[in-house]
């Protein structure tokens, strides 16, 4: 669970722990939140259709840059001739629904935690996208809002949400309720599924085609590090039996109220996708577990000499080794979130014994040469292809500073003083890059076209020619000139971005190999000891 916020000891009806609430999450804006803007499902996007494509194609822009590799799968297997509800597993804040959305071909209705549309400067952007504020049992119990109040709020959203999905649009809601830190998935919440039952009710009740209930994967390398890598994994949909559906609830959905789907409908559904759903999750018992299922596919794959090449192939590779080696569990036992038991195959022992080491020296199984016995070495044609383009992306670095410094070191002061834990981490980074370069970038444009004009004789003689005059000498010509300039500085303060950006995988490569380096010599060897023990577990291993 979260590592800081406020912990107030309370449980839910399960007698579990209340997920730890933010600060923000505890700010109940009621006025803001009853008259949060309501989307509309006559056009292409729920919300503003200038404002969504605006801010879509920003995310885009800012996610490209904050995963060094990105890789999506499963497209072919959504139904897209219907509304679609997706559903994962949530241990990365604002970033896990961006994946979905960003990456799916439907637009989507969006709800989210309440305190979304209350932010300042983030809730301009979502109220422009009908995103609709969802009040969570931790926030009730805790008396954030009388229940009166979570029910006329969360009626209204569940409703704005399902009439969305029936006519056919995207959704996102997290089955766990709260972004987490934890190696498995926590119980399941049953606002998804009464939300999706709904929307399968007010399909039927227009002739619509049923929607479907997708379950997908998000796996991160290292969620809350900059320029890790993901996958999306958009798994096999659920689709809901039109003759299960009550005419009560046909009914009552049709007149456009909200009306709860009967309980054993969705408690059905809700377990299908906990059989599934976890699936796509490393499902381990804890972090050092998951950690060297990893490092066991990578040294099994460097013996089949096929070695793993993509963030992807690794997760494969650790998922069939998690099948084969976690022992069996009912469908009960998965149903009823029953704390899943360590791996006690000897293959386990002497890999996490090697991952232990590598994690202590911020390095994983990628640092192993191709036979999976020791660390490998320095690669020397990607190195020297570092150096070449060092020189050039240098050059970009002052103006880097200049455009984009601002914006690290605000994503940096909010990602690591949050007290929303390492979940909320890169959420932070992705709005400080978003809301930075639209505040600080139209200053700092200004900045430039005034520095210029005050050193505008000094700028002629380096260039030998007045850059004023290029498409006339009279003053509106003039006048556009230093506008176009002005405009243009836009796309270059972004490939300035773009080549730090490269700097630092350069840079990120290269410390890491000095750690291969000047790891000790003790160390050292306690590695090649574990590896050795893995190869001969491995070669006796049996599937």
């Amino acid at each position: 669970m979260n590592s800081a916020g406020i912990d107030d000891g309370k449980k839910d009806h399960h007698g579990e722990a209340l997920p730890v609430l933010s600060k923000s999450a505890t700010k109940m804006k009621m006025d803001r939140l009853l008259s949060t803007p309501m989307p509309s499902f006559e056009g292409k996007h729920p919300g503003s259709a200038v404002w969504s494509n605006i801010a879509y194609w920003i995310a885009r822009r800012i996610l490209s840059i904050q995963f060094r590799t990105s890789d999506v799968s499963g497209i072919e297997n959504l139904p897209l001739d219907r509304g679609n509800m997706c559903c994962s597993w949530h241990t990365n804040g604002l970033v896990d629904p961006l994946q979905m959305v960003l990456n799916h071909p439907k637009n989507f209705v969006m709800g989210g935690r309440h305190d979304l549309v209350t932010r300042p400067l983030l809730s301009w952007w979502t109220r422009r996208l009908a995103v609709q504020p969802v009040v969570r049992k931790a926030e009730l119990l805790r008396g954030g809002c009388s229940e009166e109040e979570a029910t006329q709020i969360n009626g209204r959203t569940l409703m704005m949400l399902a009439t969305g999905i029936s006519s056919g649009f995207g959704c996102v809601l997290f089955p766990e309720g709260t972004s987490h830190n934890d190696s498995n998935m926590l119980r399941f919440r049953t606002g998804p599924f009464r939300t999706v039952i709904a929307a399968a009710a007010i399909a039927k009740a227009n002739n619509k085609p049923i929607p479907a209930l997708v379950p997908v994967g998000l796996h991160f390398r290292k969620r809350e590090l900059f320029r890790t890598d993901s996958w999306v994994e958009y798994g096999s949909p659920l689709f809901i039996d039109e003759a299960s559906l009550p005419d009560e609830l046909v009914s009552a959905v049709a007149e456009g109220e909200w009306s709860e789907p009967p309980a054993e409908n969705v408690f059905e559904l809700r377990d299908k996708l906990r059989l599934q759903l976890p699936l796509l999750t490393p499902n381990t018992s804890d972090w050092p577990e998951n950690r060297a299922l990893h490092l066991i596919g990578h040294v099994d794959s460097k013996r089949s000499k096929q070695p793993l090449v993509s963030w992807k192939e690794e997760v494969l590779a650790a998922r069939a080794f998690r099948n084969l080696l976690q022992p069996k569990r009912s469908d009960q036992s998965i149903i009823s979130n029953e704390e899943l038991q360590p791996i006690s195959h000897p293959l386990i022992a002497p890999a996490k014994a090697a991952a232990s080491i590598l994690e202590e020296h911020r390095l994983d199984a990628r640092d192993l040469n191709k036979t999976g016995m020791e660390l490998r070495g320095i690669q020397p044609v990607p190195s020297l292809l570092r150096l070449l383009r060092l020189p050039v992306l240098l050059a970009f670095l002052p103006l880097f500073l200049y455009s984009l410094g601002p914006q690290v070191a605000l994503g940096r002061l909010l990602g690591d003083s949050t007290d929303e834990g390492l979940d909320a981490r890169s959420s932070y980074h992705f709005l400080a890059a978003m809301f930075g370069s639209l505040m600080f970038w139209p200053f700092m444009v200004a900045g430039i076209v005034v520095m210029e004009g005050v050193w505008h004789s000094s700028v002629v003689d380096l260039l030998g020619v007045d850059w004023y005059t290029v498409f006339g000498s009279s003053s509106a010509y003039i006048i556009l000139t230093r506008a176009l300039f002005a405009l243009l500085l836009f796309p270059v303060f972004f490939i300035s971005g773009r080549a730090a950006v490269l700097f630092w995988d350069d840079w990120s490569d290269a410390t890491r190999a000095l750690r291969r380096i000047r790891m000790d010599t003790t160390t050292r060897q306690n590695l090649r000891g574990s590896l050795h023990n893995l190869h001969k577990e491995l070669d006796e291993f049996q599937v």
